[in-house]
C-alpha cells in the first residue's frame, strides 16, 4: 500500500517537473508599439521659415572723394547731440555726410569763369562771322576771309560747348560732396567718421525703409502650385507675440541651381516698426480641406498583405492577453508620414507601428510605451 502512493506521488512530482519545464521553453511574446486610428480631415500645409527683409534698402556712396567734412547730428537718448549713427531715423532730403567742398568750390568757379571767356570769344567771333557773310554776299571779300570768319566761329561755338559741359561737371562735382537720403528710413550702417579720407564709390551709409518689410523664404517645385500672387499670408515670429498678415508680392520664375527652391516673396505692413530686419518668421503654405474626411494609419503600420496589396495587424484584447489581427485596407491619398485608409479600420482602433512585420496574425504580443 505504502509503495503504490509513493509511486503516485512520485508520478505526479514528475508531470510538476516536466509542466514547469514546458512552460519555460515557451517563446517570449513579441514587443510592439501601437498607434490610434485618426481622422484626416485635410492637409494642413508646409510649414517654412522665412527672414524679415526691409522693402528697401539703400547703400549710400560718394562720388566725389575727399575728407569727410561734416556728418549730421542727432539728438541721442541721453539728450546730448551726437552724429547720426545706426538705429537713427532719416527722412528723405536730408544731408546724412558731406566731404570738404573747397577743392570741388575752386573748380566751379574756373569753369564758370573759362564759360564766361568762351562766351566773350564767341560774341566777337558771331559778329565777324556776320559781318563776313554780309561781306560775301556783296563781294566785297574773298571766299577764303569768309571760310576763316566761319572757321573762327565754329571754334568759339565749340569752345562754350566745352565750357558748359566743364561747368555741368564742375557743379555735379559739388553737389556730391553732400551725401543725401533718397528715401525715408532707418540708419542701418554708419561706415565713415569725421576726418576720414573717402574715394568715389566709398559707401558711407546704409538706409532702410521699414515701414513694409518682406518675408522671404524658398519652396519646392511640389508647392509651387499653391503659392498665387495677391493672396494673403499669415507671417508668425518667435519674437512677438501677434500674427502679422501680408501678401505674396513674388514668386521666383526660375529655381536656385544649388538649392532647387522657388524664391517667394510675402510684403507685411510694419508701421509700428515691430518687425526688424533680419528676424526669422513662420508661415504655412498650402492646406486644403477634404470634402470627405477619411481615417488614416502612420506609413510604418502598413504591412505587403498575404493575398495582395496591403494590410494592417489591429490589436485587440482577448482576457488577460492582446492579440493582434491581419487587416486588409483599401489605401486613399498620403498625407506626410502618414496614410489614408479607405476600408479596413476605423477611428479609434489601435494598430502596430512598430514590430508589424516580426508578428503572425492571432498572435498574443505584448504592447510597450
Amino acid at each position: 500500500m505504502r509503495t503504490s502512493v509513493l509511486s503516485g506521488v512520485l508520478i505526479a512530482i514528475a508531470f510538476l517537473n516536466a509542466c514547469r519545464q514546458q512552460a519555460s521553453v515557451q517563446d517570449p511574446l513579441t514587443p510592439v508599439r501601437i498607434a490610434p486610428v485618426e481622422i484626416y480631415t485635410g492637409d494642413e500645409g508646409s510649414r517654412y521659415s522665412a527672414s524679415i527683409v526691409p522693402y528697401a534698402q539703400v547703400d549710400l556712396a560718394f562720388k566725389s572723394g575727399g575728407y569727410v567734412d561734416s556728418i549730421v547730428q542727432r539728438r541721442g537718448a541721453d539728450g546730448r547731440m551726437r552724429e547720426i549713427q545706426q538705429g537713427d531715423w532719416a527722412q528723405k532730403g536730408d544731408v546724412l555726410a558731406t566731404v570738404r567742398q573747397q577743392d570741388y568750390r575752386d573748380q566751379l568757379k574756373q569753369a564758370q569763369a573759362q564759360l564766361t571767356r568762351s562766351q566773350a570769344v564767341y560774341e566777337n567771333a558771331k559778329l565777324s562771322f556776320d559781318r563776313a557773310t554780309a561781306l560775301f554776299n556783296a563781294t566785297s571779300i574773298t571766299k577764303p576771309e569768309y571760310d576763316n570768319a566761319k572757321k573762327d566761329y565754329d571754334s568759339a561755338v565749340a569752345a562754350v560747348d566745352d565750357a558748359k559741359a566743364a561747368l555741368g561737371l564742375a557743379q555735379t562735382a559739388y553737389q556730391d560732396c553732400s551725401l543725401t537720403a533718397p528715401i525715408d528710413g532707418w540708419i542701418l550702417k554708419r561706415n565713415v567718421e569725421v576726418g576720414s579720407l573717402v574715394g568715389p564709390s566709398v559707401i558711407g551709409f546704409t538706409v532702410a525703409d521699414t515701414r513694409l518689410v518682406k518675408a522671404v523664404f524658398g519652396v519646392p517645385d511640389t508647392v509651387i502650385s499653391r503659392v498665387q500672387l495677391g493672396k494673403s499670408q499669415v507671417i508668425t515670429s518667435d519674437a512677438l507675440e501677434q500674427p502679422f498678415v501680408g501678401k505674396i508680392t513674388a514668386v521666383s520664375p526660375a529655381a536656385d541651381p544649388k538649392s532647387r527652391v522657388y524664391s517667394v516673396e510675402v510684403t507685411i505692413p510694419n508701421p509700428q516698426d515691430l518687425l526688424k530686419a533680419g528676424m526669422i518668421a513662420s508661415l504655412t503654405v498650402g492646406g486644403r480641406k477634404l470634402a470627405r474626411p477619411v481615417p488614416s494609419v502612420p506609413l510604418s503600420a502598413l504591412v505587403q498583405s498575404p493575398g495582395k496589396g496591403f494590410a494592417v495587424f489591429v490589436v485587440e484584447a482577448l482576457g488577460a492577453k492582446t492579440i493582434a489581427r491581419l487587416r486588409n485596407v483599401e489605401l486613399a491619398e498620403p498625407q506626410g508620414n502618414r496614410m489614408g485608409v479607405v476600408q479596413g479600420v476605423t477611428p479609434g482602433e489601435n494598430v502596430i507601428v512598430t514590430g508589424a512585420t516580426l508578428v503572425k496574425d492571432g498572435e498574443a504580443v505584448v504592447v510597450i510605451p
